[in-house]
């Protein structure tokens, strides 16, 4: 069985032998057959998937995989058997396996560090199927903490150099108010023009967004021209509500984005290197249209849009967050290492059942 690159392929890749011990955990999960030209790079974002014999789910179960697998696909299927909202299946060398829980990428793509931040920081997106980061404290050094994923979007406030010379990137994450450090080569700096509004000529007051819960379909329209469409997972249905628990549907009626984040850390918040803990840093592009926090954003831990998928948040292609991001009010202005977010009323948000 031969690695997707050789180790030493793979180092002089980044240009940084020295950051071979903090790339370990990517290295050691990188390991496919490659007969043939592949058409991407994936990561397994489910607990498990199975793998058949055929591209259907009525196909027999033949092997699994389980989360954090990387895995060639050889063939991308749009199987008769669907399922309807999302019937793309790929072959793979041990069979096929359905893309709802698998997050693609073309190969894993290193960064040249930065030498200097604009005040106040930049954001940054991951750009290899994982990377892996740590906290220092003086009495235990470096430990493991979370696992920071493809095009999730975190806050970069420093750039300091270990001992041995790997260049990492402070993150600071504004949740649970702590900062921890990920080899730099593995994020991609990212600008004030890369997320320049879209449409500023057009008035904050003919922009809408309209979502449709029984076809799980976004439309945003300026005036009553439809300008983009992406298909979305809203919030699971649910009959009761525990007592104490918000509801997981999505909220029907008219509201407005609220608040604008472009890094948010969803989950307990608890500080853990456990992979299957509730945890998601860096969730990118989130905008927030209800009291509840309720919001628009990215999805890098699924790709089965068109069905019910999230506690209540309406999850978007992570293209198509950003988009929305540039495109909707009010305007993320400059960032500073205090201040990430803007909140003032914004665009309409109109969900409903059909």
């Amino acid at each position: 069985m031969n690695d997707l690159f050789s180790r030493h392929d793979f180092l002089n890749l980044s240009g940084l032998s020295l950051a071979a011990l903090w790339m370990r955990p990517l290295l050691d999960a990188i390991r496919v057959v490659e007969p043939t030209e592949p058409i991407g790079l994936a990561r397994v974002t489910a607990e498990m998937i199975f793998i058949r014999d055929i591209p259907s789910f009525s196909g027999n179960r033949i092997g699994q995989l389980t989360r954090d697998t990387l895995v060639w696909l050889r063939e991308e299927i749009i199987s008769p058997d669907g399922p309807e909202h999302n019937p793309r299946w790929f072959r793979i060398d041990a069979g096929y396996i359905h893309s709802g829980y698998l997050q693609w990428m073309d190969k894993p793509c290193f960064t040249d560090p930065l030498t200097s931040l604009p005040e106040g920081g930049v954001l940054g997106q991951v750009t290899v199927p994982y990377a892996q980061s740590y906290q220092y404290t003086s009495a235990d050094g470096w430990q493991k903490l979370y696992r920071l994923y493809y095009q999730s979007v975190h806050c970069i406030t420093g750039i300091e150099q270990r001992d041995d010379g790997v260049i990492l990137y402070r993150i600071t994450d504004h949740l649970i108010n702590v900062d921890y450090h990920v080899p730099a080569i593995f994020l991609r700096p990212i600008f004030p023009e890369d997320y320049a509004p879209l449409s500023p000529e057009v008035s904050p007051n003919d922009k809408r967004i309209s979502i449709s819960i029984a076809q799980q379909s976004l439309t945003a329209y300026e005036g009553d021209i439809p300008v983009f469409s992406t298909l979305v997972a809203s919030g699971k249905h649910q009959e009761e509500v525990p007592e104490g628990e918000l509801p997981t549907d999505t909220p029907i009626g008219s509201f407005r984005i609220q608040t604008k984040i472009p890094s948010r850390h969803m989950g307990e918040g608890d500080l853990t290197d456990e992979v299957m803990a509730y945890e998601l840093p860096g969730v990118p592009w989130t905008m927030i249209f209800h009291e509840t926090g309720v919001a628009l954003h990215g999805a890098f831990w699924h790709n089965n849009f068109g069905i019910r998928m999230s506690h209540g948040c309406v999850n978007l292609p992570n293209e198509a967050a950003l988009w929305l991001f540039r495109w909707t009010t009010p305007e993320y202005p400059r960032y500073n290492s205090t201040d990430w977010y803007v909140r003032e009323s914004g665009t309409l948000v109109q969900v409903f059942e059909d």
